[in-house]
């Protein structure tokens, strides 16, 4: 034989060997599996920008208006199946929005909300909380796939129109405005 094929033949000897030795070295377990449960749960929430609003009241004026504007930022995460975020401003009663505890009572029909810029409207709808003909309806979002998990911001400005009471007394007027967000099926 020549010296390359003895060569060759011996290249070929030691590959298949470590071929063999490798694959033979090799040992692997079973497959073991981790199930994996993650939860996003479904959340509905506001957050005002303050808690507190102050008016100067001038007997018989139609312009009131509230110290400062009150933003609200209305979040959710939801299921599959809402169809509707609504966001509500309402009193618990409309004929007692503000009191000053003695029978003299501003109604909600006096009391005035511009949402966003846009019109001043008074709380005289009965919405799905608080009293009746004493809220209104800040926004009604349609939920799509595309806004499940999103958010939207009301900017509040606030007036009370006197000139329906113009005997109201001198005094201090004291209320609660409540906002609240309801996600619909």
């Amino acid at each position: 034989m020549k010296t390359g094929t003895v060569l060759r033949i011996a290249v070929v000897a030691l590959t298949m060997t470590l071929a063999v030795s490798m694959a033979s070295a090799q040992l692997n377990s079973g497959v073991q599996t981790i199930a994996l449960n993650a939860n996003l749960t479904e959340s509905l929430s506001v957050n005002l920008s303050a808690n507190a609003v102050n008016f100067t009241l001038a007997a018989g004026s139609a312009a009131n208006p509230g110290s400062t504007n009150i933003t609200a930022t209305t979040s959710w995460t939801l299921k599959p199946g809402r169809t509707a975020v609504g966001v509500y401003a309402f009193f618990a009663s409309s004929a007692a929005a503000l009191t000053d505890g003695a029978g003299n009572n501003i109604p909600s029909a006096d009391f005035y909300i511009a949402d966003n810029g846009g019109a001043s409207t008074a709380l005289t709808n009965t919405v799905v909380f608080g009293g009746a003909n004493a809220g209104l309806q800040l926004a009604n979002v349609a939920i799509t796939g595309a806004n499940k998990n999103s958010s939207r911001t009301d900017v509040m400005a606030f007036n009370i129109n006197l000139t329906t009471l113009p005997q109201l007394p001198a005094a201090t007027y004291t209320g609660t405005l409540n906002i609240q967000a309801q996600a619909t099926p």
